[in-house]
């Protein structure tokens, strides 16, 4: 296993009206991204996903940890109707993975996507 630190960056991602947060890693050599998303419930802060991103990374495998709702639309803690709406947050999902392999992210776009490595 590779053991060198990875850096990881805060990334913006544009989707729809909302810019989202993520944080991106791509240890030397990756030739694939996992795309952690998080819509309801976790978060890309969570200690177990950071974990499972880490053994990612460890094997020379790129990693996005998103929110798939901004910070003010997590604090609904009212009617908590986004954390709900499949629609919205699968919308999301594909645009997050679209940014991946976008022209102009040229750390990204040119590694596998959801296929074998």
């Amino acid at each position: 296993m590779n053991k060198n630190k990875n850096e990881e960056q805060l990334v913006q991602v544009s989707v729809g009206q909302a810019t989202l947060e993520g944080n991106l890693s791509i240890p030397k050599g990756s030739k694939g991204i996992v795309l952690f998303a998080h819509g309801s419930g976790s978060s890309r802060h969570s200690p177990r996903n950071k974990y499972v991103a880490k053994v990612l990374q460890d094997a020379e495998i790129a990693t996005l940890l998103i929110d798939l709702l901004t910070e003010e639309e997590e604090i609904d803690l009212q009617t908590r109707h986004l954390q709900f709406d499949i629609d919205l947050l699968a919308q999301r999902l594909i645009e997050a993975t679209d940014w991946l392999k976008q022209d102009q992210n040229i750390q990204t776009k040119n590694l596998s996507v959801g296929k074998q490595f």
